[in-house]
Formats: structure tokens, C-alpha cells, sequence
């Protein structure tokens, strides 16, 4: 089968997409297809001569241009089947104001919000006590802030206000953070996230190997980890996403679960929560590489 997959982009996010692109590759020519590995960026002039080739797409591109429903669109008017969320699934879950009113609509619980510039952020009531600001529009924790005292921001809240004209301003729930990855509409175990001591899980702490990522995880009971993976796998379905999400959760010390993001296509690299869950679930990253190239094969090419 002639593979064609999609990594790197001009997101922010580009060299985590790289590098997941380069594992997903690797694996599918171990398993025997022939595999063309494409930038979009740097290979633009090459991508509608590769989509005319290929019989399936894999997608792996992270952030905007590969989460946000572009790329879905080009693929599905070349007809050809892919991996990963429709261009709809794709649009909700990447911008998290209509991701927030989804979730509300459902009357599932997320943080407080509201979309905020630089003049509005210095008079909002949620900055009043801890919070968290982020793009609304972006992943993997780039220009994220996690602020436990108002009264100290920490450097680059201003740089962030200036460079994004609006950003999301949340409050801060207290609590185990955990994610729930889902693979073909059933939820793999639980990953538990626990930051270095004293620090949080940011952009830094995501990939430099310092956060531990525990699966199963060691403070979190079964039956929160149940109520976790059932959670992920309703928003999974309202939001309609195919074959690969994995959702951001908190779990209080009540036992309250909150929603934080879905992630349509998250990160594949060693490093990565997605193949650690599988990885739990007894699903070696070969047979995990199958199973995308499986259900892309299997998916038709236009979705909504």
C-alpha cells in the first residue's frame, strides 16, 4: 500500500509533529508499505502529486494547519481516505471557545472562562485569583501560563497579550491532572500527569522527559480513572472525532472531573501520551501504527 504521511507544518508546533511524523513513518515501512514522508511547508509544490499517489493519509501534523481542518479539506478534495478527524470534528476541537460552549451545551464541566486581549485581560474578574491563560487556538502548552498568584505574573504573560490578539483566560481547578486517549471509540487506561515538584506541566516539562507520566496512574482511584475514560469517550463522540483523540481532564479531591481539551491528532513521538496509554493496553507501537493504517483504510474520504 502506498502511505503518505503528512508531518512538520508551520505551527508552532512543527518539531514535535516532525518528530512523530518520523516514528509513524519508520513503523509503517516495517510493516511493509511503501511510505512517502511530506512537509507541507517545505513541500507544498510536491503535495497534490503525492496525494494523486497514495491510497491512504496519515496526517500527523500538530497546531494550526494540521488540527485545524486545513489540511483534512485538501485531502478529502483529492478523495483520498485518511487518518484522524473529519473537518468539522477537526474546526470544534482546535478552537476551544466552541469546544468550551460544546462541552457546557452537554452540561459537562470545564473551567470558568472568557476570551480575553491585552486590556481585557488586566480587567477581568478571573484574574483575580488563580488562573491559567492560553491561545485558543494552539496545543502542546505553547504560550501557556499557569498562575497560582495573580500578584506575580510570571515573564512572558505580557509578550504572550501582545503576540496573540485574543487569548483564552480559564480558572485554575485544583487537582490530578490526567489524559485519556481514544482509539477507535474505545478509551485506553488512564495516563496520570505529575510535574516536577514545585513546577508545572508546561511547553518545557511536556518533552524534557522531567514530568512523570504514570499508567497506570499511582494517586488517582479506579473509579475516577473509569469515570475519566467514559468521559473521554463521550466527548470523542460529541465532538465527532475518528479513530484517534485524547482528552485533558482534572480530577478534583471531590471527585469532580473537568475537561480541559480534546486533542484530534496528539502527539506520536517517544515521548508521547498517546502510545504510552496504548503501550498499557498491551498495544506495542507496531501494532498501534496498524491499527491507524487499518482505520484509515477503512474510513470513507469525505466526512463532515
Amino acid at each position: 500500500m502506498n502511505i503518505l504521511v503528512l508531518g512538520g507544518g508551520d505551527s508552532p508546533e512543527r518539531d514535535v509533529s516532525l518528530r512523530s511524523a518520523a516514528a509513524v513513518t519508520k513503523a509503517a515501512s516495517e510493516l511493509g508499505h511503501t511510505v512517502a514522508q511530506l512537509d507541507p511547508r517545505d513541500d507544498a509544490s510536491l503535495l497534490e502529486t503525492a496525494l494523486a499517489k497514495a491510497d491512504i493519509v496519515l496526517p500527523i501534523l500538530h497546531g494550526a494547519g494540521g488540527e485545524d481542518g486545513q489540511i483534512q479539506r485538501l485531502i478529502e478534495a483529492a478523495g483520498k481516505p485518511y487518518l484522524g478527524a473529519g473537518v468539522a470534528a477537526s474546526e470544534l476541537c482546535f478552537d476551544k471557545v466552541l469546544y468550551k460552549k460544546m462541552l457546557l451545551e452537554h452540561h459537562i464541566l470545564t473551567p470558568a472562562y472568557e476570551v480575553v486581549d491585552k486590556n481585557g485581560f488586566k480587567k477581568s474578574p478571573l484574574v483575580q485569583r488563580p488562573f491559567v491563560l492560553k491561545p485558543f487556538d494552539g496545543g502542546s502548552s505553547l504560550n501557556t501560563f499557569i498562575v497560582r498568584d495573580p500578584a506575580h505574573l510570571p515573564a512572558g504573560v505580557e509578550d504572550a497579550l501582545r503576540s496573540h490578539p485574543q487569548m483564552l483566560l480559564e480558572e485554575l481547578i485544583e487537582g490530578t491532572e490526567v489524559t485519556a486517549g481514544v482509539l477507535d471509540q474505545t478509551a485506553l487506561p488512564v495516563v496520570e500527569i505529575v510535574p516536577p515538584q514545585g513546577q508545572e506541566f508546561d511547553y518545557e516539562n511536556k518533552y524534557n522527559g522531567a514530568t512523570q507520566e504514570l499508567c497506570p496512574p499511582q494517586h488517582v482511584s479506579l473509579a475516577d480513572q473509569l469515570a475519566a475514560r467514559q468521559l473521554a469517550e463521550t466527548v470523542h463522540l460529541l465532538t465527532g472525532c475518528h479513530h484517534l483523540s485524547r482528552t485533558d481532564i482534572i480530577i478534583t479531591p471531590e471527585h469532580h472531573l473537568y475537561v480541559l481539551e480534546t486533542n484530534t491528532i496528539p502527539g506520536l513521538t517517544d515521548q508521547s501520551l498517546f502510545p504510552k496509554a496504548a503501550a498499557a493496553a498491551g498495544i506495542a507501537w507496531p501494532g498501534l501504527v496498524k491499527q491507524f493504517i487499518d482505520l484509515a483504510t477503512g474510513q470513507p474520504s469525505n466526512r463532515s
